[in-house]
C-alpha cells in the first residue's frame, strides 16, 4: 500500500476541531461493508489525484463528493445517481399547526399560584388551572387553540381556549 495510507497520529489534527473517533461494530458486515467500499473508492480516487496542501486536498475531496453523489450512475439505483435518487425521496417536514392529527403534549407541575406556563404561538402563556391543584403533576394536551389539563389518571382539571391576544388564560370550565 502506498505510504500515503500509513497511520498518522491524530495529534496532527487541529485540536479545535474536536473530532471523536467512532468505530463500527465488529462482525457486522452489512454496516462495515458499505463504509469499507466507500473508503476503497475514495482511496483509489485520491491515489490518482495527489495533493500537496490541505487546500488542494479539500478541493479534491469536494470534486470526489460531486462525482460520487451527482455524476456517477449506480447499478443498484437503475443507473441513476445517488443524488438524483435522494431528491426523489419525500422529505420530512414539520406538521402544520392546523393539522387535525397534531397534538402537543406537555408534562408539568402546577405552581403554587395554581397555574402552568405554556409556550404557544411563540410566546409564554399562563394557564390558570386553579390553586386547589397546586403542586399537582399534570399533562397538558394542546390541539390548535384548545388546551386540556389532565392528571395522570385522566381526570380533567381544566379546559382552555387559547386567546393569542392575552398572556393569562382563564378556564372554560
Amino acid at each position: 500500500m502506498p505510504s500515503v495510507w500509513r497511520y498518522k497520529p491524530r495529534t496532527q489534527l487541529n485540536p479545535q476541531q474536536a473530532r471523536t473517533q467512532k468505530n463500527g461494530r465488529p462482525y457486522k458486515p452489512t454496516t462495515q461493508g458499505k463504509i469499507e467500499r466507500f473508503w476503497q473508492t475514495l482511496k483509489k480516487y485520491l491515489a490518482h489525484h495527489p495533493t500537496r496542501t490541505m487546500t488542494e486536498l479539500q478541493e479534491t475531496l469536494d470534486q470526489f463528493r460531486q462525482f460520487y453523489n451527482q455524476d456517477r450512475p449506480h447499478r443498484a439505483l437503475g443507473r441513476k445517481t445517488p443524488g438524483f435518487a435522494y431528491e426523489l425521496i419525500p422529505k420530512a417536514a414539520p406538521a402544520t399547526p392546523e393539522d387535525p392529527g397534531v397534538w402537543q403534549v406537555r408534562y408539568d407541575i402546577v405552581d403554587a399560584a395554581g397555574s402552568i406556563t405554556l409556550r404557544y404561538a411563540g410566546k409564554l402563556r399562563h394557564l390558570g388551572v386553579g390553586q386547589p391543584h397546586a403542586r399537582t403533576e399534570i399533562i397538558c394536551l394542546v390541539h390548535n387553540h384548545a388546551a386540556t389539563v389532565i392528571t395522570h389518571t385522566g381526570e380533567v382539571l381544566a379546559e382552555f381556549t387559547i386567546d393569542t391576544r392575552k398572556d393569562y388564560q382563564s378556564k372554560n370550565r
